[in-house]
Formats: C-alpha cells, sequence, structure tokens
C-alpha cells in the first residue's frame, strides 16, 4: 500500500490525490511542488514490512513546523474558532432582536413584527371590572410611534375594501339535508303550557341502561361526571310513564347570550341566575352550536367525534326536571297554567364562531359561509331570545390578550401581534369579500389576536338576516358596569320575568363582579397609545355603521 506522508491518507496506484488540501491548492505546480517531485514524500509500503510511526509522525511535524496558511491548523484549533463563530453570532441576533423589541438598537426598526405565540385556547371568557382599572400611562416608545404611518396605510386599504352586503338565506330544505339527524329528534312543536321550548320524547333503554354513558361531554371532562352521577341517580324518578311506555322531557333553551367574549358575559350570565325563574345548561359554556357539534374541542388538537344533539339535551336535564315537576304540579291544580321557568345558554363563541364551516360545508361562494350557526338555530326555534353584550372593541382586545397570552405579555408585545394581524387582514381583504374573512378558519388561527371578534356588526348584520331586531337585546359592557342595575332591569323585561322582592333584586345587583382581571395582568398597564390609535382607526367605521344600525351613538365608544 502507498501512503502519502503529509495527510496519512491512503492512495490507490492511480490516484491522483486531489483530495489533500495540503499537497495541492488553487496554484498547484507539479514540476514545482517538492511534495509531489517526492523530495520531502516518505511513501510507506505496509504490505511486508512494519510501518515506521515514529517516523511518520516526526515528517508531519516538521512539515506543520512550516507556514502553510490556513489549512495547517489542527482540528482541534479550527473547531474551537468555528465555535466562537457560532457564539458572536448568536449574540448578535440576540442583540438584534431584544433591541428591536424594545427600541434599543442605534438604527430602530422601521416596522415591529415579531415572533408570535400560538392561538389562543378556544375556551371564552370575560371581564367586567377592567372598565373600572385605573392604569398610569406608559411611557412613549418613539420606535413604535414611527409605525404608525405605515400601519395608517394599511388600515386605509382594509376600509377601502369595506362593504357590507346581506347574505342570502339557505331555505329549510337546504338545511335539512346538512343536518338530517339533528332534525329527526328536534320537533318543530313544543308543550304548549311552558313558556321555554319542550317536548317528551320516548325512551326505549330499560332500568339497567345507563343513559349518559356515551355523553361526550362527560366522556372528555372529569368535572362533568359529577353532574352526570348525580343525572344518573334521578333519571328514573323524572321519568313520565303513558301507555306502558317511558318518555322524558326534552328542553332547548329560551334565550342565549351569544357574545362576545371579554365583553362582561360572565357576569350577565351568574346574575341571571340568582332569578328565581332562570334556569342555565350544566356548564356555562357548552360550545355546541360553534363546535362540539363538529367534533371539535380545540382546534389545535384536530377532530374529535361529533358531538350529537343527544349530548347537548342532556345538558338541560337538571332545569328539565324542574320544569316537569312544574308541569306535573299544575296538571293537578290549575289546569292551563304556563310553566314560567326558562332556560338559557351563554356560549360566547356562539354570535361570531364559524371557522368549523369549511371542513363540513360544501357550495361556498367565494369563500363566504353557505350555512352559518343563527340559520340551524332559527330553524328550530323561529321564536328564540339572543342577548348580546359588547364592549369597546379596542379594549376588548387587549383585555383578550391579557387572558390569552400564555408567556412574554407586555405593551409592545401586543402592539407587534396588532400590526402582524392588521397585515394579514390587509391581505385577505384584497382577495376576498369582507365576509369571508371574518368567517375565514385560516386567518382567524394565523392571526396572534382575535381582530375579527370586535367587528361586531357584521355578526350582527348576519344575525338580523333570520331573526327580527325585537328578538335581540345588545348591551353595553359599560353601561353595565356604570349602572347595573338599570341593564339588569332591561335583561329581565326583554326576557319577560316576573317582579322580584326588593331582597332579590339586592342580591342580584349588588353581588361583586365576575371575573375580573388578573392582578398580574393589571401591573402590566394599559397598552401604547399608538396602539389604541391605530385599532381605534381599524375600528371606527366597523363601529360607526353599528351605531346607525342600533340607532344609538353610544355604540361610537368616543370616550378615551
Amino acid at each position: 500500500m502507498r501512503y502519502c506522508i503529509n495527510c496519512c491518507i491512503h492512495l490507490l496506484p492511480n490516484d491522483l490525490h486531489r483530495q489533500c488540501f495540503r499537497c495541492r491548492g488553487p496554484d498547484h505546480n507539479n514540476q514545482k511542488c517538492p511534495v509531489c517531485r517526492g523530495e520531502n514524500k516518505i511513501p510507506l509500503y505496509t504490505d511486508s514490512k512494519q510501518m515506521k510511526w515514529l517516523a511518520v509522525l516526526e515528517v508531519r511535524t516538521d512539515h506543520c513546523e512550516s507556514w502553510n496558511g490556513f489549512f495547517c491548523l489542527r482540528k482541534g484549533k479550527l473547531c474551537s474558532l468555528m465555535f466562537g463563530l457560532i457564539i458572536m453570532t448568536l449574540v448578535m441576533v440576540s442583540y438584534i432582536l431584544t433591541g428591536a423589541k424594545h427600541g434599543l438598537l442605534l438604527i430602530p426598526s422601521p416596522f415591529h413584527y415579531g415572533a408570535f405565540a400560538s392561538n389562543p385556547s378556544l375556551m371564552d371568557n370575560e371581564s367586567l371590572s377592567d372598565m373600572k382599572d385605573y392604569y398610569q400611562p406608559s411611557k412613549m416608545n418613539i420606535s413604535y410611534v414611527k409605525d404608525y404611518p405605515s400601519i395608517k396605510l394599511i388600515i386605509d386599504t382594509i376600509t377601502s375594501k369595506i362593504e357590507f352586503i346581506t347574505r342570502q338565506r339557505p331555505d329549510l330544505e337546504e338545511l335539512r339535508k346538512q343536518e338530517p339527524h339533528m332534525f329527526s329528534v328536534i320537533p318543530n312543536k313544543f308543550l304548549p303550557n311552558s313558556k321555554n321550548p319542550c317536548w317528551y320524547e320516548e325512551y326505549r333503554g330499560n332500568t339497567t341502561t345507563d343513559p349518559y354513558a356515551t355523553n361526550s361531554y362527560a366522556l372528555y371532562s372529569k368535572r362533568f361526571r359529577i353532574i352526570f352521577d348525580y343525572l344518573r341517580k334521578v333519571f328514573w324518578n323524572h321519568l313520565y310513564h303513558y301507555k306502558d311506555k317511558h318518555y322524558r322531557l326534552r328542553c332547548l333553551p329560551h334565550f342565549y347570550i351569544i357574545g362576545q367574549p371579554k365583553c362582561g358575559t360572565t357576569d350577565l350570565y351568574d346574575r341571571l341566575r340568582l332569578h328565581p325563574d332562570v334556569r342555565f345548561s350544566a356548564i356555562k359554556e357548552p360550545h355546541w352550536w360553534t363546535r362540539k357539534r363538529f367534533g371539535i374541542i380545540r382546534l389545535r388538537d384536530g377532530f374529535h367525534d361529533r358531538y350529537p344533539v343527544e349530548d347537548y339535551l342532556d345538558l338541560f336535564d337538571l332545569a328539565a326536571h324542574q320544569i316537569q315537576s312544574v308541569l306535573q304540579g299544575e296538571a293537578g291544580k290549575e289546569r292551563g297554567k304556563r310553566n314560567n321557568i326558562i332556560i338559557g345558554e351563554a356560549s360566547a363563541s356562539t354570535m361570531w364562531d364559524n371557522n368549523a364551516w369549511i371542513f363540513f360545508y360544501d357550495n361556498s361562494t367565494e369563500g363566504e359561509p353557505p350555512f352559518l350557526i343563527q340559520d340551524f338555530i332559527h330553524a328550530f326555534q323561529p321564536n328564540a331570545k339572543l342577548i348580546i353584550m359588547l364592549r369597546d372593541p379596542v379594549e376588548r382586545l387587549y383585555s383578550d390578550y391579557l387572558y390569552f397570552a400564555s408567556a412574554n405579555k407586555s405593551a409592545e408585545d401586543f402592539h407587534e401581534k396588532v400590526a402582524e394581524s392588521l397585515q394579514l387582514f390587509e391581505g385577505c381583504v384584497l382577495d376576498f369579500s369582507l365576509r369571508a374573512c371574518v368567517y375565514n378558519n385560516t386567518l382567524n388561527n394565523a392571526m396572534p389576536v382575535r381582530l375579527q371578534v370586535g367587528l361586531y356588526v357584521v355578526y350582527l348584520l348576519d344575525w338580523l338576516t333570520v331573526f327580527n331586531k325585537d328578538q335581540i337585546l345588545v348591551l353595553r359592557l359599560e353601561d353595565h358596569a356604570s349602572n347595573m342595575r338599570y341593564t339588569m332591569h332591561m335583561v329581565f323585561q326583554f326576557l319577560d320575568l316576573g317582579p322580584l322582592s326588593e331582597k332579590q333584586e339586592a342580591l342580584i345587583t349588588k353581588s361583586p363582579a365576575s371575573n375580573t382581571r388578573r392582578p398580574e395582568d393589571r401591573s402590566l398597564g394599559p397598552m401604547l397609545p399608538t396602539t389604541k390609535a391605530i385599532l381605534r382607526d381599524f375600528y371606527r367605521p366597523f363601529n360607526t355603521k353599528l351605531a346607525q344600525v342600533l340607532f344609538d351613538d353610544a355604540f361610537l365608544w368616543k370616550r378615551t
């Protein structure tokens, strides 16, 4: 065998040895190179003789001691150099990212986009006392002020594309084709002697059958199992027996609190629960119409088995038992007297969340959903009542961010997320209609903050295409916070609830506010003034239209 003494690489007989950097270079000349001419090269033959490794090492050392450029560095030194370069690069990147975020760069970034966390969880909760919190104004960050002209151009583009076009309602037969099982379970007529929509359904199980064995709410959540354990124990006591058959009372809600998240719906729910004639579903926010019936628990977790309508109706069994007791008691006393107990449901996603349609419904027109949640609710309950609690969309968005963001929350981070979301929304409206963008699942999941939830008038107009205006009560959180007694009286009147004693009314109106802002979020202070100005510009045309639709300038939210 023949070896190169410079690098100890095994050479084949006809090998030109081009891979050795010590033997060949960019200006290599075979005639002038002493190595190639054999002056300093000692071929080693190992076929029949022992190798003289000391000689090899001695020659290699002598060669390295002569200056032969960069490639003479040992591997250890080369690795150390590369490691140092990597560390230097990471330090520089860290400086750039941190400096851009806090405005510390010598040359500030002209536009601020940062890394964004995953989309917030789908569980919606709201805040009330945010309205009363007082914050010291934060210092203006000059680098973020420079963002305003650039972002204003984006907002101007979005504003130029706004068109409020009335959607066409699908007919009943189209809805039946989409949800045949739902239409087979829910009747088109309800008991005439009950204010709440209820009906009797034949129960074909026996005494050993668990009526809630397959309920998805119980299967996927431990906290719901306690409720269903109780329902199992009392189930047979509430069956109605007629001509050797068993019937159970089924009910739907009489009214829905449909939105919006972070606008005080939790507080409204907690107060309404205290009214003696009001009952709610076993859990506050089933999210059945918008998510569970499509098999969505959390979008980031993908799809599960779809929750059938029976699982949803099970959530009203506690209230149905009480209504049945009233009906059976009245049957023997005052025949014809109506049950006045009503049931409510308070999923704050009902008004706006139609993200699942694209996975289940075909024949969409230009990216717009052919069917919306309200189409199906109206098909079963044309007389349903709807309550909407709204709030200044600028403040709602910041509260939403503080509640759902998991880490690195700050006014600066919120600013960056708003800028990114506006750019994404602009990209959509340039190619699609406003409605298509508002109900666009891909866009809504991509935006780091939920800008679309504050476009109240877009959703309200779509609800008004199927429900009459007198079936919808729209409230403002600001009014509820400043005069709770007044807003609760409006709700009682809207739901046609009976009068209360002074003690009952005081209990409802004077209890502490629910779901207030967390102390750690209060310490972050308000959003940047520049961010607030940007969001006010963005929401202004939508608020203007909302005030026109409701004939109330209070929905302009001009107060800063």
